[in-house]
């Protein structure tokens, strides 16, 4: 069940069972039992309060996962990509390029820095400063280069790069749970990021 989370809510509606909404909380929860929803004017652009959350049991629910994100994506966005060792990015990665066409192998950069996808049908960066051993590597690199124009830029350990990394328009954690399975976190951190969650919250899963 993918859940979304809500603060200052100024409408909400849905087709569908109508989910348990209580005003007198600052933070809410609400859970999508529908898989249609209408979002859009509950938040002002660039507001962060809109955060997004779905247990992933195993491998192939994060595959797909990734594949029910690349049906939310729109032409140009920035994702950090958060989570230790083993929680799972490189896959769902490889999950969202599936879902774009992409049939090739999925590899991790974290030895190239950056894997380009241009097979796909929007043009996808991967990058990964796992082994930066300081930011100024970003700027050695010429990676600024990557994140002008169209395409997707997906980014692993981006806290590695800081401060000279462009400002994400998506942040997603996944973390590991006590039964081997995944959370996955969205929270948006512009307009394009909230378009891209509400997309996700509203996509049906095939």
């Amino acid at each position: 069940m993918f859940q979304v989370k809500i603060r200052n809510t100024r409408f909400f509606e849905t087709q569908g069972p109508c989910p348990t909404l209580d005003p007198s909380r600052q933070g809410c929860q609400i859970a999508l039992f529908s898989r249609r929803i209408i979002v859009s004017h509950a938040h002002p652009n660039h507001d962060s309060a809109l955060e997004g959350s779905l247990y992933l049991a195993d491998e192939n629910a994060t595959l797909a996962a990734g594949e029910r994100l690349a049906n939310a994506l729109p032409g140009r966005l920035t994702i950090f990509l958060c989570g230790d060792l083993g929680a799972g990015k490189t896959t769902l990665t490889r999950g969202l390029l599936r879902g774009l066409g992409f049939t090739g192998k999925v590899k991790s950069p974290t030895y190239t820095l950056v894997e380009p996808y241009k097979d796909s049908r929007i043009v996808v960066y991967h990058f990964d400063f796992y082994r930066f051993t300081h930011a100024e590597e970003f700027l050695e690199a010429g990676l600024e280069e990557y994140f002008e124009g169209d395409g997707i830029r997906i980014v692993e350990w981006p806290d590695r790069a800081h401060p000279y990394l462009p400002a994400a328009d998506l942040e997603i954690l996944l973390q590991v749970s006590a039964d081997g399975g995944r959370k996955l976190e969205l929270r948006p951190l512009s307009g394009e990021g909230h378009t891209c969650l509400e997309r996700f919250a509203t996509s049906r899963t095939h």
